[in-house]
């Protein structure tokens, strides 16, 4: 460790960098560490994704890690201090990667359900959002890692995210988009922003000085360091200017000294912004070490951690994440009936399967799963049985097989090997590089060997053996060319000819598939082998972009016949007590690079669930996904379960809920509508001409329904619990004359009137008077959480309310204000379910800019 880097004065080290170390530092030597000047014994950092959790350094060869609840569930607590404890776990779990910055917590809007990233965000509402992004900032960098807060602004979906203008009106940014990156600064300070892919007003965001210099460090205060998105960097002298700080990845395209030294010479970059930039970036690598010397200068290793208090943790996130939607009967909690076996179906495509989070960067290798089927088993009380049936498929690709690969050593997975090529570009001598993979998705985007030739092969082998004597599809997909040898033969070709599909964030191929028998126990030989040269027949079949994204995912299972599996899921559901189907999404459908197609669950679980809940009308219905599905079956089923992305503890969650150890308290944090026509982003959510436009405006998520009198499946802030509660006694705790911020509170008495004890989500909305502006009538803008209240008891809760609650964005002075009149205040369980109101009469004008 040097005590004299931590101990500079960073103007004056600057002055000692070179111009061509000043330029280092703007760009990156790999995928997740800044640039050491080793000369000046300036340490690198190194940063992980997130945001449910801490990925490590590397796709290829992943480090386990746990992966907690999605931001959807999270926000779903309503639980500020809660979320603040999983941003403090997640501090640790950093640490342990040798990582000191987390590339988390995404606060953009879920503008609509189909958003691909939807459920990385928090909410559809920007003040949950802020103070469930404020929360998780705080508790990351209380113990002294790094939030990188995305992604500023304007990524709410993806098509032609890297290309897209989105237009919308000064007040929708305002008051919609930046908002709850505004609160998050305003009560969090983090330490890092990183910008998004797209543009607004026509210019990309990590060139825009409009935001990054005149919105988020003058306005907003802000002193900590901006980098872009991965390969979100467009340009040399625009990004400098702007005040984008780090190029992210390396090594990097733009901040070259090639490029930079040029556009020095001719001015267009100053020497004094060059040295501002390299200012930033070095006072942001010294905190960092400051807080951890010991991550910093340690040994760079990453390791898993694993303890009862972090499978506690996690397990009561998911829980308290869980949204009871509906429970007639009530059918749930399942209880033992006395004298009686009570029996239980588990069906459906996600019982076995390990769903635990969306897809993209937020991916990780968890360090283990309890599937909903394991978790539901494992914690059964006497006096239940189970049987099973898989109902039908739901996968978009073939699940991994790496819990059926042995190496050719018996070691579990398969060897992966990095060949060279010879002059004729086929692969030659002995392997550069060997290592085994537990994972049948190998990307090598943030890695390779040393030693390789410019164009490379890699085989990879292994023996693949099933439980059960059956026919097996087999499916290849690919980013670059690979071809599948079983016992020697030719099995799948992706190749030769290849089709254009969404694989590895729209850069790879469609899944090639070809059915196999296999017998039980009798394993076959299994070869991929993969290159990163280009297929043969034209640029247009070229979806490889080796310098970008690289990768092959094998996958398979039993081949089904899909009538009959129904069948028999039906003819359980008949003669059971109470059926269990986990449905829903998958990090296949919902991910990084692309939008859902469609509002509707995909293969025939539409048509399952319908089947089942005729069958028995007892049926619980679990949604296994990061935002809105359709639900045509809702009045069919007794109960459904929102059960988000839950993380490696999902199945032991999802028990506590049916059981009843945990009794419910989730709440949504956006509207589930019945169809995909009256959301409000419906018919403006993909990119026409590179622009997408935010017709809606203000009217995002639940202000849209309020407004055009639409009624939802599900609206915002709803949720059951196994008990009821009764809100009285509003009164006003200050006045807007004693308390700015915040200005006034509110405290309401909360009282448990059913049998168990629960927790209940107190929820406060503000309607502006009329300013002769269309503005939304009810805003969500204060929320508190009655806590574990007894059978019979009561409590009361307080809910601040600062000036922003009262406030719109004056477009035409450029300014947050405060009209006088009467703001009337409506509290309750959800947005249509406020039982409560009151009015304050503020008596003066108010402006102002900043936070």
């Amino acid at each position: 460790m040097s005590r004299s880097f931590l101990d500079a004065a960073i103007p004056e080290l600057v002055q000692k960098l070179s111009t061509d170390e000043k330029i280092a530092l703007l760009g990156a030597p790999n995928w997740w560490n800044t640039t050491s000047i080793p000369r000046l014994a300036i340490p690198p950092v190194r940063m992980s994704d997130g945001p449910n959790g801490v990925r490590g350094s590397s796709h290829f060869v992943p480090t386990p890690a746990q992966c907690l609840p999605c931001a959807t569930s999270l926000a779903s607590t309503f639980d500020p201090e809660l979320i603040h404890e999983a941003g403090a776990f997640l501090a640790a779990e950093a640490k342990i990667k040798s990582s000191v910055a987390l590339l988390a917590p995404t606060c953009n809007i879920q503008r609509t359900p189909l958003g691909g990233r939807a459920f990385e965000s928090f909410s559809e509402d920007p003040h949950l959002s802020g103070i469930m992004a404020a929360a998780y900032v705080n508790g990351l960098q209380s113990s002294g890692v790094a939030a990188t807060i995305k992604h500023f602004v304007g990524n709410d979906q993806e098509h032609e995210r890297t290309a897209a203008d989105s237009v919308m009106s000064d007040r929708a940014l305002r008051e919609i988009y930046l908002y709850p990156f505004m609160l998050a600064q305003k009560l969090a300070k983090p330490w890092a922003y990183m910008t998004s892919y797209g543009r607004i007003n026509g210019v990309h965001l990590s060139e825009n000085p409009r935001f990054l210099q005149d919105i988020l460090r003058k306005e907003w205060g802000f002193d900590g360091l901006v980098m872009s998105d991965w390969f979100g960097t467009y340009s040399v002298d625009q990004s400098i200017n702007a005040g984008l700080d780090l190029e992210m990845p390396g090594p990097p395209r733009w901040r070259t000294p090639l490029l930079v030294t040029h556009l020095l010479s001719s001015q267009k970059i100053l020497e004094s912004t060059l040295d501002a930039r390299a200012e930033t970036v070095l006072a942001f690598v010294q905190r960092l070490a400051r807080r951890n010397p010991e991550v910093v200068y340690g040994d760079g290793k990453e390791r898993t951690r694993d303890s009862p208090e972090a499978r506690t943790l996690a397990r009561r996130l998911a829980a308290e994440g869980m949204v009871l939607l509906k429970n007639e009967g009530p059918v749930l909690p399942v209880k033992p009936v006395e004298g009686k076996k009570v029996k239980v179906a588990i069906v459906g495509p996600n019982a076995k399967e390990r769903i635990i989070s969306g897809g993209g960067s937020a991916q990780l290798k968890p360090s283990y799963v309890v599937s909903p089927y394991e978790g539901i088993l494992s914690n059964t009380p006497g006096g239940v049985e189970f049987s099973y049936e898989v109902g039908c498929y739901a996968h978009k690709y073939l699940p991994t097989l790496e819990n059926n690969l042995t190496t050719p050593t018996h070691n579990p997975g398969w060897l992966c090997s990095f060949y060279n090529h010879d002059a004729t570009g086929e692969p030659t001598g002995e392997p550069v590089a060997e290592f085994i993979l537990n994972d049948t998705r190998v990307k090598l985007n943030d890695f390779l060997p040393a030693g390789l030739t410019p164009s490379w092969t890699i085989k990879l082998v292994g023996q693949l053996e099933f439980a059960k004597t059956a026919e097996y599809e087999l499916g290849l997909t690919v980013a670059g060319r690979a071809k599948l040898f079983v016992d020697g033969k030719l099995t799948i070709d992706n190749w030769t000819k290849q089709r254009p599909g969404e694989f590895f964030y729209g850069q790879g191929t469609v899944e090639e598939k070809a059915v196999i028998k296999l017998e039980a126990a009798r394993p076959v030989n299994i070869l991929v082998e993969y290159t990163n040269t280009k297929p043969p027949n034209g640029p247009e079949s070229d979806r490889s972009q080796p310098a970008l994204m690289r990768g092959v995912r094998l996958g398979g299972c039993e081949k089904i016949d899909a009538d009959k599996a129904l069948e028999s899921a039906v003819a359980l559901a008949a003669k059971s007590d109470v059926v269990v189907v986990i449905t829903g999404l998958s990090p296949e459908w919902e991910a990084e690079g692309f939008d859902r197609p469609t509002l509707d669950m995909p293969g025939r679980q539409n048509e399952l669930i319908t089947r089942l809940g005729k069958a028995n009308p007892n049926t619980v219905v679990v949604l296994q996904a990061g935002s809105a599905v359709a639900m045509p079956w809702v009045k069919g089923v007794n109960a459904i379960i929102q059960a988000w992305y839950s993380g490696n503890e999902v199945g032991n969650a999802l028990a506590d809920i049916i059981y009843g150890k945990v009794n419910p308290s989730g709440r949504l944090p956006l509207t589930l509508p019945v169809r995909e026509q009256d959301t409000p982003a419906y018919l403006n959510t993909r990119s026409e001409n590179g622009q997408i436009h935010y017709r809606e405006d203000l009217f995002v998520g639940y202000k849209w329904y309020h407004a055009r009198d639409i009624r939802p499946l599900f609206p915002f802030g709803h949720g059951l619990s196994y008990t009821t509660f009764s809100l009285s006694n509003l009164a006003w705790v200050s006045s807007p004359e004693t308390h700015d911020p915040p200005y006034f509170s509110l405290s309401i008495r909360v009282t448990n009137t059913g049998p168990v004890v629960g927790s209940e989500v107190v929820q406060v909305y503000v309607t502006l008077p009329d300013i002769g502006l269309t503005t939304p009538r009810l805003q969500l803008r204060g929320f508190a959480k009655a806590r574990d209240v007894a059978p019979g008891q009561s409590t009361h809760v307080t809910v601040g309310l600062d000036k922003y609650a009262f406030a719109f964005w004056d477009v035409r002075k450029g300014r947050w204000a405060v009209k006088k009149g009467r703001f009337e205040i409506s509290v309750g369980r959800s947005c249509v379910d406020l039982p409560l109101s009151a009015a304050i009469e503020l008596e003066n004008d108010m402006e102002w800019t900043g936070i």
